[in-house]
């Protein structure tokens, strides 16, 4: 996600994945990739009124406290009466929870942003069963009912990370500072950046951690891969929002935080697009990032569930939003919203969310 789990409670996800064994067949969606009015309507569709339903994945990151703030808004430029948010708090077990409560207060929509694609499949199945749409922001489930994904290509957050330092580091050891597997936007990230390397610049080797989103654990093992490796070349942070500060500090603690231009300066390449991470390359002290777009995560997500709730339905295809629509191997329908590279040259462009907050 743009995936940032602070604590990822294993033992609860693995009794969540049980029970979503028992998920309901992947919805194979149709109709148009237009958001424009030539939407096809489904046979069954209501105003597209009722209460909606908004579940997060944590507050402790700053990519989600800013989706945070911008649901409200954009609920409303949506017309969608959108409840206060519920955050699950980085639990997998805890948000099919928030999920059943939610539906237990007769909403006819939800919007959430699942922690984990598989364990996710049990609060779909809820929510199919009460005839309740669902829209997934920001991961896609590996099964389950939803009526669309919002979602950034994740594949191309690895990619452009991989080219980025790739043009940059001609040689030598490069860090990726991974995601939690059990998310589809860890495993495509890591996977999307370890191929592209291997595909175009064979002169440089990965070192990976695994981080699971949780910052203390990105901290700790960085310290100790740049003990036995000091001459690392480049990292890539998979989500700035709970990487950042934690590897600027450790950098900073062994002497090793050079800004661009200095010598033995560190090429750091992050995912996110917050505020945090644009005062950072401002500063010199990382070179790039991949905005996710949090401003649209929450309007689409609201435009779709509107959708979903009148009885349209989608076909993949491109938007009239600079995206497009795509069927995933599961069936499900996601809408890949752009995510532009941000570096010093267009780091102060007044249309990336991350300079509105």
């Amino acid at each position: 996600m743009a995936g940032r789990t602070v604590r990822n409670r294993r033992i609860s996800s693995r009794a969540v994945r049980a029970a979503a064994a028992a998920a309901c067949a992947t919805l194979v969606l149709a109709a148009c990739g237009s958001t424009k009015d030539d939407v096809a309507s489904g046979d069954a569709g209501g105003d597209g009124n009722g209460k909606v339903g908004v579940i997060l994945p944590l507050l402790t990151s700053p990519f989600w406290q800013s989706y945070n703030d911008y649901v409200p808004k954009m609920a409303k430029s949506e017309g969608v009466d959108a409840l206060k948010t519920v955050n699950s708090n980085s639990d997998p077990s805890q948000q099919i929870t928030d999920i059943n409560n939610t539906l237990n207060q007769g909403v006819e929509g939800i919007v959430v942003a699942p922690l984990d694609s598989a364990a996710i499949a049990a609060g779909l199945d809820q929510a199919e069963r009460k005839g309740v749409p669902v829209v997934a922001v920001d991961v896609a489930p590996e099964k389950g009912k939803v009526a669309m994904v919002v979602r950034a290509n994740n594949v191309a957050y690895g990619e452009k990370a991989c080219e980025y330092l790739g043009a940059q580091v001609k040689s030598g050891k490069v860090v990726q500072i991974m995601g939690d597997l059990a998310s589809v936007n860890g495993r495509e990230r890591s996977e999307a950046f370890r191929s592209c390397v291997k595909e175009k610049y064979p002169k440089l080797s990965v070192l990976e951690i695994p981080a699971k989103w949780e910052s203390d654990t990105a901290a700790s093992k960085l310290d100790t891969l740049l003990n036995a490796n000091p001459d690392i070349k480049g990292i890539y942070m998979q989500a700035g929002g709970v990487y950042l500060a934690p590897t600027l500090q450790t950098l900073k603690s062994k002497g090793m935080l050079k800004t661009v231009g200095q010598a033995g300066h560190i090429t750091i390449v992050s995912n996110d697009g917050i505020p945090q991470e644009y005062d950072a390359i401002r500063k010199g002290e990382i070179d790039a990032t991949v905005s996710q777009p949090a401003d649209l995560y929450a309007k689409y997500g609201m435009y779709y569930i509107k959708a979903a709730m009148q009885g349209k339905t989608f076909k993949p295809g491109p938007t009239d939003h600079d995206s497009e629509i795509v069927k995933l191997p599961s069936g499900i329908l996601e809408d890949q919203l752009p995510a532009p590279l941000v570096t010093k040259d267009n780091v102060d462009d007044a249309s990336l969310w991350g300079n509105t907050v």
